[in-house]
């Protein structure tokens, strides 16, 4: 019995501190974009810096002329 004086006032402080924290989250911007976060791993690096080595090979230079291979 005496250990339930300890153990409520502490479930109360610990669900007012949970709570704080998801009021927190929320106003902070955390749950603003759910998607892409999960969409990261897919994303090949290799693919993308291959895409921009392209495009700068193809972008004109300093003189106007595009370069050729």
């Amino acid at each position: 019995m005496n250990s339930l004086v300890f153990l409520i006032p502490l479930s109360i402080l610990f669900l007012i501190g949970a709570g704080f924290a998801l009021f927190w989250a929320v106003d902070h911007g955390q749950f603003d974009d759910m998607e892409t976060p999960a969409l990261l791993p897919l994303v090949d690096a290799d693919a993308v810096s291959s895409d921009e080595a392209r495009d700068r090979s193809s972008a004109p230079d300093a003189g106007g002329e595009a370069r050729s291979r």
